[in-house]
């Protein structure tokens, strides 16, 4: 068993990855789910692929461009006023149950220290913007799905923040917001960011997927828990 927390230094800059870090789920996945149940996408089409592209994610074999031609196709379809009230039925139902009060608590150990707090994640904007407010961190970098005209088109805007992604999207925020990796610590639970876990002064690793612990057992890093019994034996293996 993992220790719960890891003794947290006084660093300026707090990143942390969203799905199966901070939550105890994956949002993008839980958004299918959700999609099926409200009969807005075929059944059987859609929980196929949805596992499919969750089971490659896992694999790191993710072609991140056709997942994203996959799962953002629905946003295209449905009325933007539509989708609001969709997400918030979303975060009720799926995402609430999934919230972690240990990482909550360790974001606000972090505020409390005055750190300037980042979630970065692949998972797109539309997804995880509200989860980001309702954790009460400001800053977020995710895939951004284009919009014209108040629409979704089903396409991505600049680069996808997957993998060596989001290192290159976390190099353009931190010149934008005049910030630095200096002192800087990055929480996650998959191999999928070895990238970025690899450029920050201290990288921590949360629940970790096996090829993610065995990297961070010979490197030495800390390796965390912010789940209890319950939450760890309902997830998804």
């Amino acid at each position: 068993m993992y220790p719960l927390f890891y003794e947290v230094q006084a660093v300026s800059l707090a990143i942390f990855d969203l799905d199966n870090t901070l939550l105890g789920d994956d949002s993008d996945y839980l958004w299918g789910l959700f999609l099926v149940e409200q009969q807005l996408v075929d059944k059987d089409f859609y929980e196929r692929e949805n596992q499919r592209f969750y089971e490659e994610y896992k694999k790191g074999n993710l072609d991140i461009l056709e997942f994203l031609a996959f799962s953002l196709e629905p946003l295209t379809r449905i009325e933007p006023d539509t989708l609001t009230k969709l997400h918030a039925q979303f975060m009720r139902e799926k995402i609430a149950p999934v919230m972690l009060p240990k990482a909550k608590a360790l974001l606000e150990s972090h505020r409390e220290k005055g750190d300037t707090l980042l979630i970065i994640t692949a998972t797109n904007r539309f997804i995880t913007g509200p989860i980001a407010e309702a954790l009460g961190v400001e800053h977020l970098i995710a895939t951004n799905p284009e919009i014209i005209d108040g629409v979704y088109t089903g396409l991505v805007e600049g680069t996808p923040c997957f993998r060596e992604g989001k290192v290159t999207r976390l190099k353009s925020w931190l010149v934008a917001n005049q910030q630095n990796l200096e002192g800087s610590s990055f929480y996650s639970d998959s191999h999928n960011d070895l990238a970025l876990l690899e450029l920050v002064s201290s990288p921590i690793v949360v629940d970790p997927d096996e090829t993610l612990a065995t990297h961070a057992e010979s490197k030495g890093w800390p390796i965390i828990s912010l789940r209890d019994e319950s939450t760890q034996t309902s997830l998804r293996e």
